[in-house]
Parts: structure tokens; sequence; C-alpha cells
């Protein structure tokens, strides 16, 4: 399951970069994560939302998280012309498929903690 969802190679280079900060590096991205969901939840301009979303899709990016990226650039390219229903639907599978990539965010850190 964890493939459709992370890119494991994208986390295998990252682990051989970061080496002993690889656990942190996990646990700043889920923190930060968490931060930008409650900002796209709480955005009350399509220009907040465009932000925020890029940036989401960007640090999940760097962390092979595929569908979040995917999801994060399609409320980044359309939260200007979509309707507030819409926009809380795109928002509400982010918050979803964070939901699917935390656990395994969190069980990728206690392995590569095991391993060190």
């Amino acid at each position: 399951m964890a493939d459709e969802h992370l890119d494991l190679d994208a986390l295998n280079e990252l682990r051989e970069v970061m080496e002993d900060a690889y656990p942190q590096l996990l646990d700043t991205f889920l923190a930060d994560s968490e931060e930008r969901l409650q900002a796209l939840r709480e955005a009350g301009k399509a220009a907040q939302l465009v932000d925020v979303a890029h940036s989401f899709k960007g640090s999940s990016s760097n962390m092979g998280a595929v569908k979040l990226v995917a999801l994060c650039g399609e409320l980044e390219k359309n939260a200007e012309k979509l309707s507030p229903s819409e926009i809380q639907e795109l928002i509400t599978a982010i918050d979803l498929e964070f939901a699917i990539v935390r656990p395994l965010y969190e069980a990728e850190r206690q392995r590569s903690l095991a391993e060190s």
C-alpha cells in the first residue's frame, strides 16, 4: 500500500543523504504538514489557499508523498475557480490522504531509528 502513496525510492534517497538526521526530517515534515492542513482549513481567500497548497505541494514532493503532491497541486491550480464546496472537498481529500501517509511516515521513522 505504501508505494501508491509514497515514492519509496525518494525516501531511500533521503535516508542516505540525511543519515542520522533522517528521523528528525520526518518529524519536521509531519509537524509542518499539520500546520499547513490547519492553514488550508482556515484560509479565507483563494490567494491564501494557493500559497499554502503550493508550499504543502513542495514539501510533499521532497518527501515523496505522491498523492499529496497531486491533491495540493490541484488545489493550487484551481483555488480561484472552484466553488467553496469544491474547495472544501479538495481540502477534505488532502486531509484524508495525510491521514493515510502519516502512519506510513511514523513507521518509516521507527524503522530508521531501529537501524541506527
